[in-house]
């Protein structure tokens, strides 16, 4: 901008050539110059009023439409809100292998509380105390006179419960809708689902995630949006399951035994069929693990998983398999049982005297510690080692639920020759009855390594080859006659050619210091049908006694044995078996010519 001068030089030449005075000029020009300002100064004031003009307009306006639109919108309460990422609660359902429901998700309603909109705290304490007696009404009049503006009330309420509580008509007290993990089922297959409970948590919605079991093993599948349509499939049948449990509980019960567990495979696919473990629990209500104590006494303990045991004599098969399978022995060869047997200061005995020797067989059908552990010198520690790890028998198995991990075997620091011969008989390594049944069907499907699992599977799991097919046929063979000659004569189902093995173990004690002499874990592995495997049977009892006779009984071919047999007459049917005639070994056939 060019700014004029208020005395110009040739102006004031001009005018004192002409006699004028020249602080005329001056005047003039400030006056102008004053006026130049006021005329901006103006034009700019005006700018301003019409702009806040335009803002006041839109600003009215907008109120104005947004009351238009409240006055035709319904009322409704306010609710709380926290800002944040937003809460996926959706979850697939779990299924068995047949489609039908076994964790599933179910719609209600949380109870929250907002202390200052409360009109009659004192009345509302007292009713939410009748209609949730676990609540005690003076903690809730603390909470509800005190300075706290939020608090949960309830996590989850029932239809009848919202309804009584919407009832009191106390407007303190809000409801936030959410998604609950629902066990239509209640305690079945309890320790293969394990539970689910509230992760993140807002008044809107609840993380909904596992914390035990296959929920957990499986949480972030079950919780992809992408997949929320497709159910996880798993192996167990919901029928078989029920059944296993049922035969068990009562079992357990008739026994006087203090848990008990039962472990069903396929011994084709590796698929688990039913698990049981008892005490059990409801998911639906998990209870919290124990602090105190022995962690095997509470319900959340899964026997048939977590349990290591040492499972007595249902090893032996395993020593005389693997010692055919080197060419050691024939079934007929005949072994020295003279007892006892020696070791350093170490005595083995068997059950009763055997007399001086008996065939492999007999070896198998009558139990014999000593004849098992002299086939097992035979083998030798190192060839030993090699086979047991082959079966599985040195890792947790993978099955898919978290508390497979905890339940690794306990080897012996040091695997002598004494270590040797106690194995073989099921005593020196622990192991789980899911081990157990997953050594059986190896032997079952004709010598192939079977993994277990809980998904269901399109086909046969061909594993790798740990023994030949006959040595795996001659170790079935001995198995059926334990059963229709031998220790586990009542574990005989007509129709279906049940052959096992019984294993009674002595119970060692919990803080070291040898053997309970009263205390056993009774144990039948059992396979059916003998001559053509389909499934195999497990079932472990902690600490039975059998009460019906004159002395208490405690092995396995008086507890355990007469379990697994009903278990198994209960369920064949359920698995499509039908009772049939076992054939008849073949005799011996001599050609002669003409």
């Amino acid at each position: 901008m060019i700014r004029t001068p208020l005395r110009p030089l040739a102006r004031i030449l001009e005018a004192r050539a002409k006699g004028e005075n020249p602080d005329a000029i001056e005047r003039e020009n400030i006056r102008i110059r004053h006026e130049q300002m006021r005329d901006r100064a103006r034009k700019r004031a005006e700018g301003r009023l019409l702009v806040l003009g335009v803002m006041f307009t839109c600003a009215f306006a907008v109120i104005g439409g947004r009351m238009g639109v409240l006055a035709h919108s319904e009322p409704a309460e306010p609710r709380t809100s926290v800002a944040g990422a937003q809460i996926l609660a959706q979850r697939a359902d779990i299924v068995d292998r047949k489609g039908r429901i076994l964790a599933t998700n179910f719609e209600t309603h949380s109870l929250y509380a907002q202390p200052p909109q409360m009109i009659e705290p004192e009345r509302a304490a007292r009713e939410l105390a009748k209609i949730f007696p676990d609540l005690k009404e003076e903690r809730l009049l603390k909470d509800f006179t005190g300075k706290r503006k939020f608090l949960w009330v309830k996590k989850k309420l029932s239809p009848e419960q919202k309804q009584a509580v919407h009832d009191i008509g106390e407007p303190g007290l809000l409801f936030g809708p959410r998604e609950m993990r629902l066990y239509p089922n209640g305690k079945l297959a309890a320790h293969v689902l394990g539970g689910a409970s509230f992760g993140r948590e807002g008044v809107h919605a609840a993380e909904v995630i596992g914390v035990a079991g296959i929920e957990k093993f499986f949480d972030e599948r079950l919780r992809n949006p992408a997949l929320g349509h497709k159910p996880l499939e798993l192996s167990l049948d919901l029928s078989v399951q029920a059944a296993t449990e049922q035969v068990l509980h009562g079992g357990m019960s008739l026994m006087n035994a203090k848990g008990a567990a039962a472990v069903l495979m396929d011994v084709k696919t590796g698929e688990v069929i039913s698990i049981a473990s008892l005490p059990d629990f409801d998911p639906n209500d998990r209870p919290r693990p124990p602090t105190t104590g022995n962690p095997s006494d509470s319900p959340l303990f899964n026997r048939a998983v977590q349990g290591v045991y040492e499972l007595g004599s249902t090893f032996k098969i395993f020593a005389v398999a693997q010692a055919m399978e080197l060419g050691l022995v024939s079934p007929e060869t005949m072994i020295d049982t003279k007892g006892p047997l020696r070791w350093g200061k170490y005595r083995i005995r068997d059950f009763r005297n055997y007399g001086s020797e008996l065939s492999t067989t007999k070896v198998i059908v009558k139990s014999s510690n000593i004849g098992t552990a002299r086939i097992a010198q035979m083998i030798g520690a190192t060839r030993q080692q090699q086979f047991l790890e082959s079966l599985g028998f040195f890792e947790p198995t993978p099955l898919e639920i978290v508390e497979a991990e905890g339940g690794k075997p306990l080897l012996p620091p040091n695997w002598s020759e004494l270590s040797t011969m106690t194995i073989s008989y099921g005593h020196g390594l622990s192991s789980s009855p899911l081990h157990l049944a997953a050594g059986y069907a190896t032997l079952a499907n004709g010598g192939n390594r079977v993994v277990p699992t809980l998904l269901k599977q399109e086909g046969p799991a061909t594993g790798p080859r740990v023994l030949s097919r006959a040595s795996a046929q001659k170790s079935l063979t001995m198995l059926r006659k334990v059963v229709s000659e031998g220790t586990a004569s009542f574990g005989e189902v007509p129709g279906y050619a049940v052959g096992g093995k019984t294993g009674t173990a002595d119970k060692p004690k919990e803080r070291g210091g040898g053997y309970y002499d009263d205390k056993v874990i009774a144990t039948f592995a059992s396979v059916f049908p003998a001559h053509d495997p389909k499934y195999v049977l497990v079932v472990t009892l902690d600490e039975p006694v059998e009460t019906s006779g004159d002395e208490p009984r405690r092995t396995a071919g008086w507890t355990a044995v007469p379990v697994a047999a009903e278990i198994i007459r209960r369920i064949a049917p359920l698995l499509g078996l039908r009772p049939e005639i076992e054939p008849g070994e073949l005799a011996g056939i001599t050609l002669t010519s003409n």
